[in-house]
Protein backbone atom coordinates (compact mmCIF):
# COMPACT_ATOMS: atom_id res chain seq x y z
CA UNK A 1 0.00 0.00 0.00
CA UNK A 2 1.53 3.31 -1.03
CA UNK A 3 1.28 6.20 1.40
CA UNK A 4 1.55 9.76 0.11
CA UNK A 5 1.36 11.55 3.41
CA UNK A 6 4.54 10.97 5.41
CA UNK A 7 4.17 8.26 8.00
CA UNK A 8 6.43 6.27 10.26
CA UNK A 9 6.46 2.76 11.57
CA UNK A 10 8.35 3.79 14.66
CA UNK A 11 6.45 3.79 17.96
CA UNK A 12 4.35 6.88 18.44
CA UNK A 13 5.38 9.24 21.20
CA UNK A 14 4.03 12.35 22.83
CA UNK A 15 6.55 15.09 23.53
CA UNK A 16 6.66 18.63 24.84
CA UNK A 17 8.77 21.19 23.02
CA UNK A 18 9.48 24.54 24.73
CA UNK A 19 8.86 27.50 22.41
CA UNK A 20 8.51 31.22 22.84
CA UNK A 21 4.81 30.70 23.42
CA UNK A 22 5.27 27.62 25.64
CA UNK A 23 2.78 25.55 23.67
CA UNK A 24 2.49 21.78 23.55
CA UNK A 25 2.41 19.56 20.48
CA UNK A 26 1.09 16.09 19.82
CA UNK A 27 2.93 14.26 17.10
CA UNK A 28 4.49 10.98 16.10
CA UNK A 29 8.22 10.36 16.13
CA UNK A 30 10.01 11.29 12.88
CA UNK A 31 6.99 13.14 11.53
CA UNK A 32 7.14 16.75 10.50
CA UNK A 33 3.51 17.62 11.18
CA UNK A 34 2.52 18.64 14.71
CA UNK A 35 -0.57 20.02 16.33
CA UNK A 36 -0.74 22.72 18.96
CA UNK A 37 -2.72 22.85 22.15
CA UNK A 38 -3.56 26.19 23.69
CA UNK A 39 -1.93 27.30 26.90
CA UNK A 40 -4.11 27.08 30.02
CA UNK A 41 -3.99 25.79 33.56
CA UNK A 42 -4.86 22.34 32.25
CA UNK A 43 -1.60 22.43 30.28
CA UNK A 44 0.25 22.31 33.62
CA UNK A 45 -1.40 18.99 34.19
CA UNK A 46 -0.34 17.82 30.72
CA UNK A 47 3.26 18.98 31.15
CA UNK A 48 3.56 17.32 34.51
CA UNK A 49 2.26 14.00 33.16
CA UNK A 50 4.54 14.08 30.12
CA UNK A 51 7.66 14.85 32.11
CA UNK A 52 6.83 12.23 34.71
CA UNK A 53 6.40 9.61 32.02
CA UNK A 54 10.02 9.98 30.91
CA UNK A 55 11.11 7.32 33.40
CA UNK A 56 8.94 4.77 31.60
CA UNK A 57 9.26 5.88 27.98
CA UNK A 58 13.01 6.67 28.07
CA UNK A 59 12.55 8.48 24.77
CA UNK A 60 12.73 12.12 25.83
CA UNK A 61 15.88 14.17 25.66
CA UNK A 62 17.01 15.96 28.79
CA UNK A 63 18.07 18.88 26.68
CA UNK A 64 14.43 19.81 26.16
CA UNK A 65 14.06 20.89 29.82
CA UNK A 66 15.54 24.35 30.38
CA UNK A 67 17.05 25.62 33.58
CA UNK A 68 14.50 27.01 36.04
CA UNK A 69 15.32 29.27 38.99
CA UNK A 70 19.00 28.70 38.43
CA UNK A 71 18.78 24.91 38.53
CA UNK A 72 19.32 22.62 35.59
CA UNK A 73 17.65 19.22 35.20
CA UNK A 74 21.08 17.64 34.70
CA UNK A 75 22.20 18.89 38.11
CA UNK A 76 19.09 18.52 40.23
CA UNK A 77 17.76 15.36 38.56
CA UNK A 78 14.27 16.85 38.78
CA UNK A 79 11.63 17.07 36.07
CA UNK A 80 10.84 20.78 36.20
CA UNK A 81 8.17 22.29 34.01
CA UNK A 82 8.66 25.72 32.37
CA UNK A 83 6.51 28.57 33.65
CA UNK A 84 4.08 30.24 31.23
CA UNK A 85 4.24 34.01 31.77
CA UNK A 86 1.32 34.62 29.43
CA UNK A 87 -1.16 32.94 31.75
CA UNK A 88 -1.09 35.74 34.39
CA UNK A 89 -2.75 39.13 34.34
CA UNK A 90 -0.86 42.14 33.03
CA UNK A 91 -1.25 43.84 36.42
CA UNK A 92 0.90 41.18 38.09
CA UNK A 93 4.08 41.63 36.06
CA UNK A 94 6.22 41.49 39.17
CA UNK A 95 4.98 37.96 39.86
CA UNK A 96 5.21 36.66 36.31
CA UNK A 97 8.90 35.84 36.55
CA UNK A 98 8.37 33.47 39.49
CA UNK A 99 7.56 29.79 39.22
CA UNK A 100 4.01 28.84 40.19
CA UNK A 101 3.76 25.52 42.06
CA UNK A 102 1.22 22.92 41.03
CA UNK A 103 -1.98 22.93 43.05
CA UNK A 104 -4.83 20.48 43.51
CA UNK A 105 -6.85 22.58 41.06
CA UNK A 106 -4.27 22.07 38.32
CA UNK A 107 -4.40 18.30 38.74
CA UNK A 108 -8.15 17.93 39.14
CA UNK A 109 -9.94 15.96 36.42
CA UNK A 110 -11.74 17.80 33.66
CA UNK A 111 -15.56 17.88 33.61
CA UNK A 112 -17.52 15.17 31.83
CA UNK A 113 -18.87 17.57 29.23
CA UNK A 114 -18.42 21.19 28.19
CA UNK A 115 -15.91 23.47 26.54
CA UNK A 116 -13.08 22.44 28.90
CA UNK A 117 -13.15 18.79 27.85
CA UNK A 118 -10.21 17.85 25.62
CA UNK A 119 -10.98 15.10 23.11
CA UNK A 120 -8.32 13.42 20.97
CA UNK A 121 -9.09 12.06 17.51
CA UNK A 122 -7.05 10.67 14.63
CA UNK A 123 -6.70 12.87 11.57
CA UNK A 124 -6.65 16.55 10.69
CA UNK A 125 -9.44 19.16 10.82
CA UNK A 126 -12.24 18.10 8.51
CA UNK A 127 -11.95 14.40 9.33
CA UNK A 128 -15.05 12.39 10.17
CA UNK A 129 -13.46 11.57 13.53
CA UNK A 130 -13.46 15.27 14.37
CA UNK A 131 -17.18 15.46 13.64
CA UNK A 132 -17.81 12.32 15.70
CA UNK A 133 -15.89 13.87 18.61
CA UNK A 134 -18.14 16.92 18.36
CA UNK A 135 -21.24 14.74 18.41
CA UNK A 136 -19.98 12.78 21.42
CA UNK A 137 -18.86 15.84 23.38
CA UNK A 138 -20.45 19.08 22.09
CA UNK A 139 -18.30 22.22 22.39
CA UNK A 140 -15.23 20.19 23.34
CA UNK A 141 -11.65 21.13 22.53
CA UNK A 142 -10.76 18.74 19.72
CA UNK A 143 -7.13 17.60 19.62
CA UNK A 144 -5.96 16.13 16.26
CA UNK A 145 -3.45 13.27 16.39
CA UNK A 146 -1.54 11.86 13.43
CA UNK A 147 -2.00 8.20 14.42
CA UNK A 148 -4.49 6.12 16.40
CA UNK A 149 -1.87 5.17 18.98
CA UNK A 150 -1.03 8.83 19.59
CA UNK A 151 -4.67 9.42 20.54
CA UNK A 152 -4.45 6.56 23.06
CA UNK A 153 -1.25 8.00 24.51
CA UNK A 154 -2.70 11.51 24.68
CA UNK A 155 -5.38 10.27 27.09
CA UNK A 156 -2.98 8.11 29.10
CA UNK A 157 -0.60 11.08 29.57
CA UNK A 158 -3.41 13.51 30.55
CA UNK A 159 -2.96 15.66 27.46
CA UNK A 160 -6.53 14.74 26.52
CA UNK A 161 -9.46 13.74 28.71
CA UNK A 162 -11.15 11.49 26.15
CA UNK A 163 -10.47 9.90 22.77
CA UNK A 164 -13.05 9.19 20.07
CA UNK A 165 -11.86 6.50 17.63
CA UNK A 166 -13.58 4.40 14.93
CA UNK A 167 -13.91 0.66 15.37
CA UNK A 168 -16.22 -0.43 12.53
CA UNK A 169 -18.06 0.74 9.44
CA UNK A 170 -21.26 -0.65 7.94
CA UNK A 171 -19.58 -1.00 4.52
CA UNK A 172 -15.85 -1.36 5.17
CA UNK A 173 -16.05 -3.56 8.26
CA UNK A 174 -13.82 -3.43 11.34
CA UNK A 175 -10.85 -1.13 11.91
CA UNK A 176 -8.52 -3.86 13.15
CA UNK A 177 -5.79 -1.52 14.29
CA UNK A 178 -7.98 -0.02 17.00
CA UNK A 179 -9.07 -3.44 18.25
CA UNK A 180 -5.41 -4.33 18.75
CA UNK A 181 -4.77 -1.01 20.51
CA UNK A 182 -7.73 -1.54 22.86
CA UNK A 183 -5.97 -4.64 24.12
CA UNK A 184 -2.52 -3.06 24.27
CA UNK A 185 -3.61 0.00 26.26
CA UNK A 186 -5.55 0.24 29.51
CA UNK A 187 -8.21 2.77 28.54
CA UNK A 188 -11.90 2.06 29.10
CA UNK A 189 -14.80 2.37 26.69
CA UNK A 190 -17.28 4.84 28.22
CA UNK A 191 -19.63 5.38 25.28
CA UNK A 192 -20.27 4.96 21.56
CA UNK A 193 -21.27 7.20 18.66
CA UNK A 194 -22.76 6.10 15.38
CA UNK A 195 -21.98 8.71 12.74
CA UNK A 196 -23.41 8.76 9.17
CA UNK A 197 -20.64 9.14 6.59
CA UNK A 198 -21.17 11.12 3.38
CA UNK A 199 -18.26 10.91 0.93
CA UNK A 200 -17.46 13.43 -1.80
CA UNK A 201 -14.94 13.39 -4.65
CA UNK A 202 -12.75 16.48 -4.21
CA UNK A 203 -10.16 18.16 -6.47
CA UNK A 204 -8.54 21.54 -7.01
CA UNK A 205 -10.69 24.23 -8.62
CA UNK A 206 -10.86 23.84 -12.41
CA UNK A 207 -9.85 20.17 -12.47
CA UNK A 208 -12.13 17.91 -14.53
CA UNK A 209 -12.85 14.26 -13.80
CA UNK A 210 -11.60 13.01 -17.17
CA UNK A 211 -8.12 14.39 -16.43
CA UNK A 212 -7.70 12.50 -13.15
CA UNK A 213 -5.09 9.75 -12.94
CA UNK A 214 -5.53 8.70 -9.30
CA UNK A 215 -7.85 8.93 -6.29
CA UNK A 216 -6.49 8.97 -2.74
CA UNK A 217 -8.19 8.48 0.61
CA UNK A 218 -8.15 6.40 3.77
CA UNK A 219 -8.40 2.65 3.01
CA UNK A 220 -11.90 2.62 4.49
CA UNK A 221 -12.92 5.55 2.29
CA UNK A 222 -11.68 3.77 -0.83
CA UNK A 223 -13.47 0.56 0.16
CA UNK A 224 -16.74 2.37 0.83
CA UNK A 225 -16.73 4.01 -2.64
CA UNK A 226 -15.26 1.18 -4.72
CA UNK A 227 -18.30 0.42 -6.88
CA UNK A 228 -19.29 4.06 -7.37
CA UNK A 229 -15.84 4.96 -8.66
CA UNK A 230 -16.13 2.16 -11.20
CA UNK A 231 -19.58 3.30 -12.28
CA UNK A 232 -18.28 6.84 -12.81
CA UNK A 233 -15.92 5.43 -15.44
CA UNK A 234 -12.82 6.74 -13.72
CA UNK A 235 -9.79 4.84 -15.00
CA UNK A 236 -7.60 5.91 -12.11
CA UNK A 237 -5.21 4.40 -9.61
CA UNK A 238 -6.55 4.17 -6.07
CA UNK A 239 -4.02 4.83 -3.35
CA UNK A 240 -4.39 4.80 0.43
CA UNK A 241 -3.24 7.58 2.77
CA UNK A 242 -3.55 8.20 6.50
CA UNK A 243 -7.04 9.73 6.58
CA UNK A 244 -9.74 11.26 4.39
CA UNK A 245 -9.21 14.89 5.36
CA UNK A 246 -5.45 14.35 5.15
CA UNK A 247 -5.90 13.37 1.50
CA UNK A 248 -7.67 16.67 0.83
CA UNK A 249 -4.95 18.55 2.71
CA UNK A 250 -2.24 16.84 0.66
CA UNK A 251 -3.81 17.86 -2.66
CA UNK A 252 -4.26 21.46 -1.57
CA UNK A 253 -0.80 21.81 -0.01
CA UNK A 254 1.03 20.34 -3.02
CA UNK A 255 -1.20 21.74 -5.78
CA UNK A 256 -1.69 18.28 -7.27
CA UNK A 257 -4.00 18.63 -10.28
CA UNK A 258 -4.19 15.05 -11.50
CA UNK A 259 -5.43 13.64 -8.19
CA UNK A 260 -8.77 13.65 -6.41
CA UNK A 261 -9.55 12.86 -2.78
CA UNK A 262 -12.45 11.06 -1.12
CA UNK A 263 -13.39 13.14 1.90
CA UNK A 264 -16.18 15.18 3.46
CA UNK A 265 -17.74 18.38 2.17
CA UNK A 266 -16.31 20.15 5.21
CA UNK A 267 -12.81 19.09 4.17
CA UNK A 268 -13.46 20.70 0.77
CA UNK A 269 -14.44 23.92 2.50
CA UNK A 270 -11.42 23.92 4.81
CA UNK A 271 -8.81 23.20 2.11
CA UNK A 272 -10.35 25.13 -0.78
CA UNK A 273 -11.28 22.19 -3.01
CA UNK A 274 -14.22 21.67 -5.35
CA UNK A 275 -16.74 18.85 -5.10
CA UNK A 276 -16.67 16.90 -8.36
CA UNK A 277 -19.17 14.27 -7.19
CA UNK A 278 -21.40 14.33 -4.12
CA UNK A 279 -22.46 11.25 -2.16
CA UNK A 280 -20.21 8.66 -3.81
CA UNK A 281 -20.43 6.01 -1.06
CA UNK A 282 -21.73 2.68 -2.36
CA UNK A 283 -24.63 2.67 0.12
CA UNK A 284 -26.54 5.69 1.39
CA UNK A 285 -26.80 4.02 4.80
CA UNK A 286 -23.07 4.33 5.45
CA UNK A 287 -22.42 4.55 9.18
CA UNK A 288 -19.21 4.43 11.21
CA UNK A 289 -19.27 3.40 14.85
CA UNK A 290 -16.89 5.25 17.15
CA UNK A 291 -16.04 4.42 20.76
CA UNK A 292 -15.34 6.99 23.46
CA UNK A 293 -12.30 6.17 25.62
CA UNK A 294 -11.32 7.44 29.07
CA UNK A 295 -8.79 6.66 31.77
CA UNK A 296 -11.49 5.52 34.22
CA UNK A 297 -14.59 3.40 33.56
CA UNK A 298 -18.09 4.66 34.20
CA UNK A 299 -20.49 3.09 36.68
CA UNK A 300 -22.88 0.77 34.80
CA UNK A 301 -26.59 1.39 35.22
CA UNK A 302 -29.85 -0.40 34.47
CA UNK A 303 -32.17 2.54 33.79
CA UNK A 304 -31.19 2.76 30.11
CA UNK A 305 -29.87 0.39 27.41
CA UNK A 306 -26.24 -0.52 27.99
CA UNK A 307 -23.69 -2.38 25.91
CA UNK A 308 -20.67 -4.26 27.25
CA UNK A 309 -17.48 -5.06 25.33
CA UNK A 310 -15.14 -7.90 26.34
CA UNK A 311 -12.08 -9.68 24.95
CA UNK A 312 -11.00 -13.22 25.80
CA UNK A 313 -8.65 -16.01 24.75
CA UNK A 314 -8.82 -19.77 25.19
CA UNK A 315 -6.37 -22.67 24.96
CA UNK A 316 -8.52 -25.72 24.17
CA UNK A 317 -9.68 -25.33 20.60
CA UNK A 318 -12.74 -23.96 18.88
CA UNK A 319 -15.23 -25.94 20.97
CA UNK A 320 -14.63 -23.43 23.78
CA UNK A 321 -16.02 -20.65 21.60
CA UNK A 322 -19.32 -22.54 21.37
CA UNK A 323 -19.47 -22.82 25.17
CA UNK A 324 -18.78 -19.12 25.55
CA UNK A 325 -21.55 -18.16 23.15
CA UNK A 326 -23.91 -20.57 24.92
CA UNK A 327 -23.37 -18.70 28.17
CA UNK A 328 -24.96 -15.63 26.58
CA UNK A 329 -27.66 -17.50 24.66
CA UNK A 330 -28.82 -19.35 27.79
CA UNK A 331 -29.46 -15.98 29.50
CA UNK A 332 -31.10 -14.40 26.44
CA UNK A 333 -28.30 -11.84 26.01
CA UNK A 334 -28.04 -10.56 22.45
CA UNK A 335 -24.60 -10.28 20.85
CA UNK A 336 -24.11 -7.31 18.54
CA UNK A 337 -20.59 -8.12 17.37
CA UNK A 338 -17.94 -10.82 17.47
CA UNK A 339 -14.46 -10.16 16.11
CA UNK A 340 -11.35 -12.34 16.09
CA UNK A 341 -7.78 -11.08 16.05
CA UNK A 342 -4.49 -13.03 16.14
CA UNK A 343 -3.16 -13.77 19.59
CA UNK A 344 0.29 -12.18 19.37
CA UNK A 345 1.49 -13.88 22.55
CA UNK A 346 0.71 -17.39 21.29
CA UNK A 347 0.10 -17.12 17.54
CA UNK A 348 0.23 -20.88 16.80
CA UNK A 349 -0.94 -23.90 18.80
CA UNK A 350 0.21 -27.49 18.22
CA UNK A 351 -2.68 -29.90 17.79
CA UNK A 352 -1.37 -33.05 19.49
CA UNK A 353 -0.97 -33.24 23.25
CA UNK A 354 2.68 -34.28 23.06
CA UNK A 355 3.59 -31.01 21.35
CA UNK A 356 5.62 -32.91 18.78
CA UNK A 357 3.15 -32.98 15.89
CA UNK A 358 3.28 -30.97 12.72
CA UNK A 359 -0.38 -29.90 12.51
CA UNK A 360 -0.93 -26.42 13.92
CA UNK A 361 -3.88 -24.13 14.59
CA UNK A 362 -3.83 -20.36 14.68
CA UNK A 363 -4.65 -18.81 18.05
CA UNK A 364 -7.04 -15.86 18.28
CA UNK A 365 -8.33 -13.26 20.69
CA UNK A 366 -12.11 -12.82 20.51
CA UNK A 367 -13.85 -9.47 20.94
CA UNK A 368 -17.57 -9.55 21.78
CA UNK A 369 -20.15 -6.80 22.25
CA UNK A 370 -23.40 -7.76 23.98
CA UNK A 371 -26.52 -5.83 24.96
CA UNK A 372 -26.49 -5.86 28.74
CA UNK A 373 -25.12 -3.79 31.58
CA UNK A 374 -22.56 -5.14 34.00
CA UNK A 375 -24.96 -3.96 36.72
CA UNK A 376 -27.34 -6.75 35.67
CA UNK A 377 -27.08 -10.13 37.39
CA UNK A 378 -27.46 -12.01 34.09
CA UNK A 379 -24.38 -10.26 32.64
CA UNK A 380 -22.33 -10.97 35.74
CA UNK A 381 -23.38 -14.63 35.74
CA UNK A 382 -22.61 -14.96 32.03
CA UNK A 383 -19.07 -13.63 32.47
CA UNK A 384 -18.55 -15.85 35.50
CA UNK A 385 -19.35 -18.84 33.31
CA UNK A 386 -17.22 -17.54 30.44
CA UNK A 387 -14.26 -17.22 32.78
CA UNK A 388 -14.39 -20.96 33.43
CA UNK A 389 -13.66 -21.72 29.77
CA UNK A 390 -11.10 -19.01 28.99
CA UNK A 391 -7.46 -18.40 29.84
CA UNK A 392 -7.85 -14.64 29.59
CA UNK A 393 -10.88 -12.37 30.03
CA UNK A 394 -11.04 -8.58 30.17
CA UNK A 395 -14.00 -6.21 30.22
CA UNK A 396 -13.17 -3.30 27.92
CA UNK A 397 -16.17 -1.28 29.08
CA UNK A 398 -19.86 -1.24 29.97
CA UNK A 399 -21.42 1.90 28.54
CA UNK A 400 -24.67 3.46 27.26
CA UNK A 401 -25.76 2.47 23.77
CA UNK A 402 -26.10 5.20 21.14
CA UNK A 403 -29.87 5.29 20.69
CA UNK A 404 -30.03 8.51 18.64
CA UNK A 405 -31.90 8.22 15.38
CA UNK A 406 -30.06 8.89 12.14
CA UNK A 407 -31.10 9.16 8.52
CA UNK A 408 -29.20 8.08 5.39
CA UNK A 409 -26.08 10.20 5.01
CA UNK A 410 -26.42 13.63 3.52
CA UNK A 411 -24.10 16.55 2.99
CA UNK A 412 -25.43 18.16 6.14
CA UNK A 413 -24.17 15.29 8.28
CA UNK A 414 -20.69 15.37 6.79
CA UNK A 415 -20.29 19.09 7.40
CA UNK A 416 -20.83 18.71 11.13
CA UNK A 417 -18.83 21.45 12.80
CA UNK A 418 -17.29 21.57 16.24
Amino acid sequence: MRTLIPSSHTPATVTTTPTWRRRHFIHCAKRSDSFAIGSSSSDWQSSFAILSSKVNSQQQSESLIPAVNGYNNHDSNLNLVPFDNNSNNNNNKSIQSKTKPLSITDLSPAPMHGSNLRVAYQGVPGAYSEAAAGKAYPNCQAIPCDQFEVAFQAVELWIADRAVLPVENSLGGSIHRNYDLLLRHRLHIVGEVQFPVHHCLLALPGVRKEFLTRVISHPQGLAQCEHTLTELGLNVAREAVDDTAGAAEFIAANNVRDTAAIASARAAEIYGLEILEDGIQDDASNVTRFVMLAREPIIPRTDRPFKTSIVFAHEKGTCVLFKVLSAFAFRNISLTKIESRPNHNVPIRLVDEANVGTAKHFEYMFYIDFEASMAEARAQNALAEVQEFTSFLRVLGSYPMDMTSWSPSSSSSSTFSL
